[in-house]
């Protein structure tokens, strides 16, 4: 069981429910998702980045950068049974973001993102509108997290990714490409694309893996300052194996645009390790040594 300390006693000023909003789903401005939204899963989204890239990302930087789009989680009304949950990822946001804003993150250099929970669907402020099929992203032109609650339930029962934890290592892994926004590395992943289209998998490979490793470099903070327990990382691994490109039926390493099951382990475990960002550097190594 993670152990947060809630300095506040309520829920964080960066959270934003829509949950109440209801199924329909808007069109915000950015990059309307159109069918490849109303598709879900890998297919639509990799249609929707294609699309980005190739009309500069949309106004403020970039589309959706998303940690499970291979995953059709359904979507949902609200569940007052859901409130604990929502408390937590307020108190993990709080903390995760508190952690990337100290001198063992980013420190001054830092801003802080929003976590906007919904149902079923949702219509971002920067990058179009999206379906739950979508699974948990972060839009960079918004610089939010959006997150249906109904995903954790399909990371369990489906995928055998059980645990507190595993669902703060979403959270963590979100706001890890918030940190990727904010460093620049965003911008020049999609700069790197738009001249060499032929490196569009991998370069999302090794996005998807530093974001993995940086979620690894707070659950190390985390683990340092008490807020774990026996079993933690473990749910935290693997949740990261559950959501490799192999574990969910693609066999092509060609096609990864996450990366495999023991690739997402070992960058998380490499954050974890070493308690620094500095250390997740995926886009200097050699492929083979990814």
């Amino acid at each position: 069981m993670v152990k947060f300390r809630n300095r506040g006693g309520g829920l964080s000023r960066n959270l934003e429910d829509r949950r109440a909003a209801g199924r329909s789903i808007g069109r915000g401005p950015g990059i309307p998702l159109g069918r490849a939204g109303a598709g879900g899963g890998v297919i639509g989204i990799v249609i929707l980045l294609l699309a980005l890239f190739m009309n500069g990302g949309g106004g403020g930087g970039g589309g959706i950068t998303d940690i499970f789009s291979q995953l059709q989680s359904p979507g949902g009304t609200v569940d007052p049974g859901d409130e604990e949950l929502v408390q937590s990822m307020s108190d993990g946001l709080d903390d995760i973001q508190a952690f990337w804003a100290s001198e063992d993150g980013l420190g001054a250099e830092y801003e802080d993102a929003q976590l906007v929970l919904f149902t079923s669907g949702v219509s971002t402020d920067g990058c179009g509108s999206a379906p739950s099929s979508v699974g948990p992203f972060y839009c960079p032109a918004d610089r939010k997290a959006y997150l249906d609650l109904s995903f954790f339930r399909d990371l369990e029962r489906r995928f055998g990714a059980p645990g507190d934890f595993a669902q703060v290592y979403v959270l963590a892994h979100e706001l890890g490409h918030h940190v990727q926004n904010l460093t620049g590395t965003n911008a020049q992943v999609r700069e790197e694309t738009a001249r060499d289209r032929s490196r569009t998998n991998e370069l999302s490979v090794r996005q998807e893996l530093q974001a993995d490793c940086y979620a690894g470099v707070w659950g190390r903070s985390a683990q340092e300052r008490g807020i774990l327990e026996p079993g933690d990382l473990e749910e935290g691994l693997g949740a990261a194996a559950a959501v490799g490109d192999d574990r969910l039926g693609n066999p092509v390493e060609e096609d990864w645009t996450h990366g495999s099951a023991e690739q997402r382990q070992r960058w998380f475990q490499v954050g974890f390790d070493a308690g620094d960002h500095r250390a997740c550097d995926t886009f200097s190594v050699p492929a083979d040594e990814l």
